[in-house]
């Protein structure tokens, strides 16, 4: 690439190059400072409901910090040249086969205003006692990362029209995509495009691995999902490197306890499942329903592996601040969110079984004492007696079956 101003001097280059070779050091954090506020400055609702294409998008800033540090430590203070990878490319590839625009420019600017501050920080810090070396650093490294921002925007500009070019099967997901933003849309000419009926009763799953390498177990996955809907109709989805969209559909409300049972047997693969709804609307809430349950354990960190959102919907609307839930299980629970899983487990069980210690013992397997003395111990635990609030310290104890962490690892 055309170098734009001159090389820095050796002192100059020795800090820069020890600076990036600490900050290498601390990516995971620098990435959770900018990476957020970046996903959400590219106003793009799809992008920010579809937790595998946050997750890439968040991966594309680690790679472009990684590649701008690993070349200040090999050339320090010179242009770098951006790295388009596979990985990044094929992200592109799904963002343009469904119509998702994000203002990259944007994202760019946020997290670049982030990172220069951390930047700055650490340069004052290593250059305190040599103001002229500051200035130097500061002089230099300001041009590279000035620079690397406006090459990174035109590579992904060039990756995404590369994509548009080459994308023939991007009209069936841009379609499905616009059906579930919500767009206006008649019922038979999205039955004629896609080839699916839509006046029948629907449930969405997303089916989604964490690792973009285990994509062999995900599509080994979906043909056995589609096998389970004996009768029924099935629409599948490529909607990221990492995450499939499946319809399953037929005359009455479908039964997924199959579907669960062949996800299970799939070690690598994930789960997130709608309610079932009917027609075009139900064909989109079932869908939103999925994202919104993938998005849940994706934000808890949860190691779930099959989720549906009629049993999460409360602890949805009770973790999108992470910070307040955990407040909220801390100051219902007490000293019971750290105690032992099984007396959490009793006590959340006989809640659900309507205070029945039979019922409750049946459904854990356990002897009716054993049951009792657990429930008890438990609500002496309890900061909030489960006889006060049984609707708090149930959504608690939900909270905690959901992200069993919350608590010791704090807030993000």
């Amino acid at each position: 690439m055309e170098e734009l101003w001159p090389p820095p001097s050796p002192e100059v280059a020795d800090a820069i190059r020890s600076l990036c070779q600490r900050q290498l050091t601390e990516t995971d954090t620098l990435v959770d400072a900018f990476a957020g506020p970046a996903l959400v400055a590219q106003n793009d609702p799809a992008l920010l409901a579809d937790a595998s294409l946050a997750e890439e998008d968040r991966e594309l800033n680690r790679s472009d910090l990684v590649q701008w540090l690993t070349a200040n430590v090999q050339h320090p203070g010179r242009r770098v040249e951006p790295y388009v990878g596979p990985r990044t490319t094929a992200y592109i590839n799904d963002l343009v086969s469904r119509g998702i625009a994000p203002d990259f420019a944007d994202a760019w600017r946020v997290a670049l205003g982030i990172g220069w501050r951390r930047w700055l920080e650490e340069c004052v810090a290593h250059c305190a006692d040599q103001p002229g070396l500051l200035v130097g650093v500061l002089d230099v490294s300001a041009k590279s990362l000035a620079q690397y921002a406006l090459d990174s925007v035109a590579a992904l500009r060039e990756a995404g029209l590369a994509a548009a070019m080459g994308n023939a099967g991007a009209e069936a997901i841009a379609l499905i995509q616009l059906i579930a933003d919500g767009a206006p849309m008649a019922e038979d000419l999205a039955e004629g495009r896609l080839r699916y009926r839509l006046a029948r009763w629907h449930v969405g799953l997303v089916l989604w691995v964490d690792d973009p390498a285990q994509a062999d177990a995900l599509d080994r996955a979906v043909p056995a999902v589609r096998a389970t809907a004996a009768g029924r109709s099935a629409l599948v989805a490529r909607a990221s490197a990492t995450s499939r969209w499946i319809w399953l559909s037929g005359p009455g409300s479908p039964d997924l306890v199959h579907v669960e049972k062949v996800l299970a047997t799939a070690d690598e693969v994930r789960a997130a499942v709608g309610r079932p709804g009917h027609g075009l609307e139900g064909f989109r809430s079932s869908h939103q329903d999925a994202l919104a349950a993938q998005a849940l354990v994706t934000r808890l960190g949860s190691d779930r592996r099959f989720t549906a959102y009629a049993d999460v919907e409360l602890i949805d609307a009770l973790t999108k601040d992470r910070a307040a839930a955990r407040r909220f299980v801390i100051n219902t629970l007490g000293p019971l969110a750290e105690a032992d899983v099984a007396l959490r487990r009793a006590l959340l069980t006989y809640v659900q079984c309507g205070f029945n210690t039979t019922r409750a013992a049946a459904g854990l397997y356990a002897h009716r004492n054993t049951v009792e003395r657990r429930v008890s111990r438990a609500n002496e635990l309890s900061a909030v007696k489960v006889e006060d609030n049984p609707a708090h310290v149930a959504a608690a104890l939900l909270v905690l079956d959901i992200a069993p962490d919350i608590v010791t690892t704090g807030p993000n």
